[in-house]
């Protein structure tokens, strides 16, 4: 028990799904026998959920203020960001104001794992045009810590038992992604990756590159020879560097079943081109991790769920699964075995 990890946990958009989630889960046993969580959330929000019955945490709660003199606390405790500290904001639906406070949430959490208050972060989902009417000029999770811990090179991993994914290039559209794609972009995510599963697996992984175009390019028949120029290249200097990886592999079959008995992890060149298969094997138990930080942060692989959010129907599967990943990647950071950077 003394080497549990202390995670933050951000609410994610209070309009979503996340309030819920997290109060149902911070109460569970099995968590505290994991971690120590820091709840970043605001106190509005989890009376607003406690009205409503839809649970509560018993915890201290600590201002803002208070939390960032503090050093990594002995207990669970609340840190109230005060936002958003009114009710004109409705459940399931798109507010600025959940926008802003979902970013709030994330920025504290991230100078806390940067003082080293805390260990790691976990998020909860947040939603990118609650984002954009806020004004905070990032598409997503992965790019707010980028740019907030001034983290160099950084990827999005899916994971879970079933399935590992890395994405090359991530919230871009289509028309954009030959152009982001380089030998040496394509080797940083083998690299990333393959760290991250040596951890993850306690063994050397097999990793999988898919290819761009149909049928990774047909030896030049289609595309532009991205598969030529840019994945084979990668693929060989990953190879010289001991890596055990193959590819580029048509990506129409790269994730069907007897692939996934040869190899542990995949290197997705575009975002959708991992999501989809990731999200039909375990849509429910998937754990966003992003590679390359200075300190460790996982996500649930879903959204904020508006159709659902506020009503007791969500499904807290990815969460507890981002908790558990989180916190084991953290102790091996206590450890300084290194992974996930």
């Amino acid at each position: 028990m003394q080497d549990r990890p202390i995670l933050a946990i951000t609410l994610g958009d209070p309009a979503g799904v996340g309030p819920e989630l997290a109060v149902r889960t911070l109460n569970l046993p099995d968590v505290h026998e994991q971690c120590r969580p820091v709840l970043f959330a605001s106190h509005a929000v989890l009376e607003r959920l406690k009205r409503q019955g839809l649970g509560s945490l018993s915890w201290e709660q600590v201002p803002l203020a208070t939390w960032d003199t503090m050093l990594r606390p002995d207990r669970p405790l609340i840190v109230d960001c005060a936002v958003p500290d009114g009710e004109d904001w409705r459940p399931g639906c798109l507010a600025a104001a959940c926008g802003r406070a979902a970013y709030v949430y994330i920025e504290r959490a991230i100078a806390s794992a940067l003082r080293r208050a805390v260990d790691g972060v976990v998020t909860l989902p947040i939603h990118k045009g609650a984002l954009n009417q806020a004004g905070v000029p990032y598409p997503g999770h992965t790019e707010i810590f980028t740019v907030l811990t001034r983290a160099p090179s950084t990827c999005m991993m899916l994971y879970s038992d079933r399935l590992i994914v890395s994405m090359v290039t991530t919230h871009i559209g289509y028309a954009e992604v030959p152009a982001r794609l380089s030998a040496g972009r394509i080797l940083e995510v083998i690299e990333l990756t393959g760290q991250a599963c040596t951890c993850l697996l306690e063994r050397a992984p097999r990793l999988a590159v898919c290819g761009l175009n149909p049928h990774a390019g047909e030896n030049g028949l289609f595309g532009n020879g991205e598969e030529e120029r840019f994945i084979r290249p990668a693929v060989e200097q990953a190879r010289h560097r001991g890596w055990n990886v193959e590819g580029p592999l048509p990506a129409d079959t790269a994730f069907v079943s007897f692939q996934r008995e040869r190899f542990d992890a995949w290197i997705a060149l575009y975002h959708d081109q991992g999501h989809i298969p990731f999200k039909m094997l375990a849509f429910d138990t998937g754990v966003n991790v992003t590679l390359g930080l200075p300190i460790v942060r996982t996500s649930v692989d879903h959204g904020t769920a508006f159709d659902i959010a506020w009503r007791g129907l969500a499904r807290n599967d990815s969460l507890r699964a981002a908790i558990q990943v989180a916190a084991r990647l953290a102790k091996n950071r206590l450890h300084d075995r290194g992974c996930g950077r």
